[in-house]
């Protein structure tokens, strides 16, 4: 069954999953109207996407300066939010405020920064000052918004033009669709500059330390043990001065070096099979389990802690360049919050 969005659109009816009267249900239909209509909009946003697109990525990235993010009102809501989405991937990114701008703030705009510009309409008054100000001073103005012959429309070096969609609410006032059109727009650009200037994991998560995001990018590098932690010891070890080692680092495991190679490693599993009366009459490599797991210094924590969980063991030694370098235990991971 079929019900109509604010624009006359058919879309349909929402399946309940729970247990509702009659009442909730015209609830629920125009709210998956809203959500119907947003959607439509931002695929005639997408289907639009031209070289005017193009133009003003190519414009961003090759500026020396930063990108100044202004708008108003829920405009300037979506601005804030677009200059923090920039900045935080890659694309030096600060918002001003249009009205604080008039009254001092055009400070903050050199010649070699760029302008990002967002209104609905394009003739919002407190953008008027902003606006006339990078035309004089040559700072190239992106405007984003669906008139073409409103004033920032026509000082905009690049214009990038919304689809002309009514709003999704009763009265088609409200700023709803066409946000929702500016803020998919801002993440489209900053994604692409993002794209276009091929950011590496370790950037990304230079810009992010903390969080649940510092945590997905931390390598096993920065929660690794190194120097004179790791139980390192030469494979012509007697097995007494190995269980010393074991004992005294506390990681239940060492490794074993030829020629500063890392080539086996001895478990509290290996010293179990090879119990026995001729135990400590053997030297390391008569014991210790060949072609150990390991992982790159470089590689990501939750990467290193999968493949400890896959092969069923508790430490995996660290290399660089095929050296030694640190040993990672399960439980330094889980302390760093991976998981």
């Amino acid at each position: 069954m079929y019900v109509c969005c604010p624009d006359g659109h058919p879309v349909r009816r929402a399946q309940l999953t729970s247990r509702a009267n009659d009442k909730n249900i015209p609830k629920i239909n125009f709210a998956a109207s809203v959500l119907q209509q947003e959607a439509h909009a931002l695929t005639l946003l997408a289907r639009g996407l031209d070289t005017s697109f193009c133009d003003a990525v190519d414009c961003l990235y090759g500026i020396s300066g930063r990108i100044a993010v202004t708008g108003m009102g829920k405009s300037g809501h979506v601005g804030r939010k677009v200059a923090a989405t920039l900045a935080s991937t890659g694309s030096p990114a600060y918002f001003i405020h249009p009205s604080e701008a008039s009254h001092g703030d055009l400070g903050m705009l050199v010649s070699n920064d760029a302008v990002l510009a967002f209104s609905n309409s394009g003739n919002t008054a407190e953008l008027s000052d902003i606006i006339l100000y990078s035309a004089r001073r040559g700072i190239p103005l992106i405007g984003v918004t669906r008139n073409s012959d409103s004033l920032l429309g026509k000082h905009s070096t690049h214009l990038l033009l919304l689809p002309l969609v009514p709003e999704a609410d009763p009265l088609g006032c409200a700023p709803t669709t066409s946000t929702t059109l500016q803020m998919a727009l801002g993440d489209a650009l900053a994604l692409t500059l993002m794209c276009h200037r091929g950011c590496s994991p370790e950037e990304f998560h230079r810009w992010h330390p903390g969080g649940s995001l510092g945590r997905k990018l931390l390598t096993v590098k920065e929660i690794m043990h190194s120097g004179a932690e790791v139980p390192l010891i030469s494979s012509s070890t007697p097995m007494p001065e190995v269980l010393c080692l074991m004992t005294g680092k506390g990681f239940g495991v060492a490794g074993i070096l030829e020629k500063d190679r890392l080539v086996g490693i001895i478990t509290d599993g290996d010293l179990r099979r090879h119990m026995g009366i001729t135990l400590m009459d053997k030297t390391a490599r008569q014991v210790m389990h060949p072609d150990p797991v390991v992982v790159d210094e470089g590689t990501l924590a939750v990467a290193a802690l999968r493949l400890m969980q896959k092969n069923q063991i508790t430490s995996l030694f660290v290399t660089r360049k095929g050296e030694p370098v640190g040993i990672l235990n399960v439980h330094d991971c889980l302390r760093a919050g991976v998981e």
